[in-house]
């Protein structure tokens, strides 16, 4: 089959070189126009550009999907099946193209966390379980008919970095086996609406920012670290660090541990500072803080930072 890929981050580099490996002929590669960036506003490619660029493979920028243009050059690859991961949503007259169709690979086990974060959010909510789903791209986002599905467990101290990588490697062997039962015919795609028979609730997965990443003190202190796990190492949780005096310092928190210690203190409160460790009270039991990074510092372990930093009972966390 000639095939066409689209994906722009690390994550679908992995899929992308599986791809290559299983020696599929690949007519084109689809990605993000370059974006400069930084202080000296230095010009970035995309991880798949540079692999693209590394195979020798045929490299396609549109700056805008809609552009007639662009969708004569893309029909001129004459593919016969697409294949997207981690990229922009498509307009109806490109996912249409291919007579095989256009497969996308999503990180969740669909109908489930449909959305921009699914590992975030899996992480965040404290699953032990998540999966990997490819289907066929339509008109509503993540709602196409199922191909295949794999589970995937999450290890109670994962951080969603280690998922994502995780992910990222099943997630090309998924995809290799979804194109060899597509170029046979021995697969029977299945409707989303007949899983939400098993899914009758499915969560949904929406983009994170920066105020969805805010660590909710008055939360438990299993919630707070799951929610400190799912954040890390993108976008990170974070809280401020507010002396009675009205001092404040941002904090993003990297990794923690949690207890189930009774305490009478206010949510936020420091429970205990030595040289090793910086526990924090939250709604029920208590947070211990083992990675962090003040803002304009570098990150650095808790032990670390009590050193440097003259912590004591007038600051709390907010």
């Amino acid at each position: 089959m000639r095939v066409v890929f689209m994906g722009t981050p690390e994550f679908a580099v992995a899929s992308l070189d599986s791809i290559i490996k299983h020696d599929y002929n690949v007519v084109g590669v689809i990605t993000s126009p370059d974006k400069a960036s930084g202080r000296g506003q230095k010009i970035h490619e995309s991880a798949v550009k540079l692999y693209a660029k590394e195979k020798e493979l045929n490299i396609l920028q549109p700056p805008n999907l809609k552009d007639p243009g662009f969708h004569v050059e893309l029909a001129a690859l004459g593919a016969d099946v697409q294949v997207v991961v981690a990229f922009r949503m498509l307009p109806e007259v490109i996912w249409r193209m291919p007579p095989k169709g256009t497969v996308n690979l999503h990180a969740s086990l669909l109908p489930d966390y449909r959305g921009a974060a699914p590992i975030n959010w899996a992480v965040i909510n404290g699953d032990t379980e998540t999966g990997l789903t490819t289907f066929f791209i339509e008109k509503e986002i993540d709602t196409g008919k199922v191909i295949l599905q794999e589970k995937v467990q999450i290890p109670d101290d994962w951080s969603a970095g280690q998922l994502h990588d995780d992910m990222m490697r099943k997630g090309g062997a998924l995809l290799v086996r979804t194109l060899e039962v597509i170029e046979t015919g021995s697969f029977e795609s299945i409707d989303q609406k007949k899983l939400l028979a098993n899914i009758p609730d499915p969560r949904s997965a929406p983009k994170i920012y920066k105020d969805n990443c805010k660590i909710d003190w008055k939360g438990s202190s299993q919630n707070i670290c799951n929610h400190v796990r799912g954040l890390n190492p993108y976008p990170t949780a974070w809280s401020e660090l507010v002396s009675s005096a009205g001092e404040v310092h941002s904090v993003k928190v990297f990794r923690c541990s949690r207890s189930s210690t009774p305490h009478n203190l206010p949510y936020g409160a420091i429970n205990s500072v030595d040289n090793i460790q910086l526990s924090v009270a939250c709604g029920e039991g208590v947070v211990n803080i083992e990675e962090l990074q003040l803002a304009g510092k570098k990150r650095m372990l808790a032990a670390d930072f009590l050193r440097g930093f003259n912590l004591n009972d007038d600051w709390k966390f907010h």
